[in-house]
């Protein structure tokens, strides 16, 4: 943790559920929840479960220490079990850990902690969409210049723009909300052979205590869950950084045509007096450029060999963490950008450029003097009129091909980027339809 870079880097409600505190008490309540497994399937009495988890409260451990042990035996589940056996009291103290092994205290735990983490998660990302829907509406007759390879392109609407912000994060809410952490439980060789005939029926349990989905067997090595999660938070990542970058190249200087209209001092520079920047959609490409590196981290550590491996699941601690927290902190910026964002209604319409409505002009005369003919004679007007030759009306009405089937005043009503814009309004509207019928409001 850095208090010099976390409140850029760690921002949001996420980082809370990531902490040394909160790993620490979700691997007591995988003891705890063990425990009354244990109790239910008839191995260990109710009382000594009990008494189990009436020790298993973080703040009877020292983190530090713990940490500092854990390099005895390569996990801090091996230190944790031994402070919580001698925090338990009388007989019970002899049952805390039965039969399970350091990874299923380890991987239960993360799957508890990321449990935990997806509610803020999924909160922000939610209010992202939400805001998405509600610029998409508002402005699904904003004219703005459509953009390929950075160049006007055809026009758009921003309504249209924010309907495909809308779709992306619709879509990655509805992976990551149908991802469902799931228990681990397997003993030292995956067999739970400590619980001869009882090991489903505690394992069962042990999930359902933990309100962790039940996997059919133990996965020590079987890490695709693992992996699936991690592809998910990239994906929350592309989808974060694709925004962000959108509303950067849109906020500069001569564009102009959104801004992040913040508190007070926000958006400064050190040198400049006068820059706005957008920071919040910023610091969300900083805390997004990450992923694909520690999803590429995960998925190598699948390659695991046998029943239990050495060292490829310590590899994925450090980069699910890191992919956790700066996953929600991308989303928490995301959500701040969004909703800070202010569009230029005025900046949009004077950015489109007569010369993106050329393919208009031209589809109407092809009819009536071909394509190629059309194609060229609107390409030279256009061309002249880049040159500074003249306004683009003028010059279409003043060539000869076009200027026989066209006066003036029709080429300067196909010149209006408000009568081309195809199906941006029904795209919106579908983007709006999919939200609401995602979210249950029709």
């Amino acid at each position: 943790m850095s208090d010099l870079f976390d409140p850029l880097l760690a921002a949001g409600p996420v980082q809370p559920e990531l902490g040394d505190q909160a790993w620490l008490q979700a691997m007591l309540d995988v003891e705890a929840a063990l425990a009354g497994a244990l109790a239910d399937a008839g191995l260990l009495q109710p009382a000594h479960a009990s008494a189990i988890a009436e020790a298993c409260r973080a703040e009877y451990y020292d983190v530090v220490e713990l940490g500092a042990q854990a390099v005895g035996i390569g996990n801090p589940a091996g230190p944790l079990v031994r402070a919580l056996t001698a925090q338990v009291h009388g007989d019970a103290a002899g049952y805390v850990h039965f039969g399970a092994t350091s990874q299923d205290v380890l991987d239960s735990a993360l799957m508890l902690v990321v449990a935990r983490a997806l509610v803020p998660l999924l909160e922000d990302l939610e209010a992202c969409a939400d805001r998405a829907a509600e610029l998409a509406e508002r402005h699904a007759r904003t004219v703005q210049a459509g953009r390929t390879l950075l160049q006007q392109a055809l026009p758009t609407t921003f309504g249209c723009v924010a309907a495909s912000w809308l779709s992306g994060l619709d879509t990655v809410i509805g992976g990551l909300g149908a991802y469902r952490p799931a228990a681990q439980l397997g003993g030292a060789a995956g067999t739970l052979a400590s619980y001869g005939e009882h090991g489903p029926a505690v394992l069962k349990a042990f999930s359902e205590r933990l309100q962790l989905d039940e996997p059919q067997l133990p996965w020590h090595t079987e890490r695709t869950r693992v992996a699936a999660l991690a592809g998910l938070l990239g994906e929350v990542d592309g989808a974060a950084a694709r925004i962000a970058r959108s509303v950067t190249l849109l906020a500069q200087t001569e564009i102009g045509e959104v801004f992040e209209q913040g508190p007070a001092g926000s958006g400064g520079s050190s040198t400049l007096p006068h820059k706005r920047n957008p920071v919040a959609a910023v610091a969300v490409l900083a805390c997004a450029r990450p992923a694909p590196g520690l999803v590429a981290s995960v998925f190598a550590a699948m390659e695991q060999e046998h029943q239990r491996a050495a060292g490829a699941w310590h590899a994925e601690w450090r980069p699910i963490q890191e992919l956790l927290r700066s996953t929600g902190s991308a989303v928490h910026w995301l959500r701040t950008s969004l909703e800070r964002l202010r569009v230029d209604e005025h900046a949009m319409r004077e950015n489109v450029r007569d010369e993106l409505m050329t393919e208009r002009v031209t589809g109407v005369l092809v009819d009536k003097a071909g394509r190629l003919a059309a194609h060229d004679a609107v390409a030279e007007c256009s061309r002249r009129a880049a040159e500074g030759e003249g306004a683009l009306a003028d010059l279409l009405a003043a060539h000869p091909l076009v200027g026989k089937h066209l006066d003036r005043a029709a080429i300067v009503g196909l010149l209006d980027p408000s009568g081309y814009l195809g199906s941006a309004q029904a795209f919106v509207e579908r983007a709006l339809s999919a939200h609401h019928k995602r979210k249950g409001h029709a």
